[in-house]
């Protein structure tokens, strides 16, 4: 595979559920991939990347934004609040708002900063208890409490647990949005990202199909 064939699939994904071209971003997840694979990506001029640890995006992203215009990078792991600042700073987006201290604290910061990426909060569909996110019952409150810190909150985001039908998640992820006014939709990976954007999906994240597989950490 490769980044044409995943825009290619993405394209006519988009096309068979009836939305327009390039409606759906996609999200290269570039995280312990090697630099020269990354700028091959770039070279080919695809400009929105995830990362899952704030140390590793702020160890390569500033070197590429360099020599690359344009770039979009989204923080897609669990964000410390120790972390939050940098993170701030040198993401457009963050996918993985999932308790009230993070989002205080990110609402610290941008009244500090005079910026805040857009946000997406983390929904944790399948209740797993290893999984970071708010459980579904909770995630009305919790947008309303991001709203009253007038955090820029653009949409939910979810993972799917690994043995459950992904579209059930994906589909409950789109009627919570709904109920709560927003349009951004966080979900949607390399084996899953079809079903995904044929049930809202607005942003896809595709790693190992764009990349090749991981090097190890």
């Amino acid at each position: 595979m490769g980044l044409t064939d995943i825009t290619t699939r993405l394209a006519k994904a988009e096309a068979d559920a009836g939305r327009a071209p390039g409606s759906v971003t996609l999200i290269a997840v570039s995280k312990v991939q090697p630099n020269e694979r990354v700028r091959h990506v770039l070279e080919q001029g695809h400009r929105s990347y995830g990362e899952n640890k704030v140390q590793e995006a702020a160890g390569k992203w500033p070197d590429f934004r360099a020599d690359f215009d344009g770039i979009d990078l989204h923080l897609i792991g669990p964000l410390q609040t120790n972390k939050a600042r940098q993170a701030v700073s040198l993401f457009d987006a963050i996918h993985s708002v999932d308790r009230p201290k993070l989002a205080r604290t990110l609402a610290r910061l941008a009244q500090e900063e005079g910026r805040c990426p857009d946000l997406f909060i983390q929904v944790n569909t399948g209740e797993e208890d290893q999984k970071a996110g708010v459980m579904p019952a909770d995630a009305d409150a919790f947008v309303k409490e991001c709203r009253d810190l007038e955090l820029p909150v653009r949409g939910l985001m979810c993972i799917p647990p690994v043995d459950e039908e992904p579209a059930l998640h994906f589909a409950l992820l789109a009627k919570i949005a709904a109920r709560n006014g927003l349009q951004g939709l966080s979900m949607g990976m390399s084996s899953d990202f079809e079903r995904a954007v044929a049930l809202g999906a607005t942003h896809v994240r595709v790693g190992s199909a764009i990349f090749g597989e991981r090097v190890p950490e």
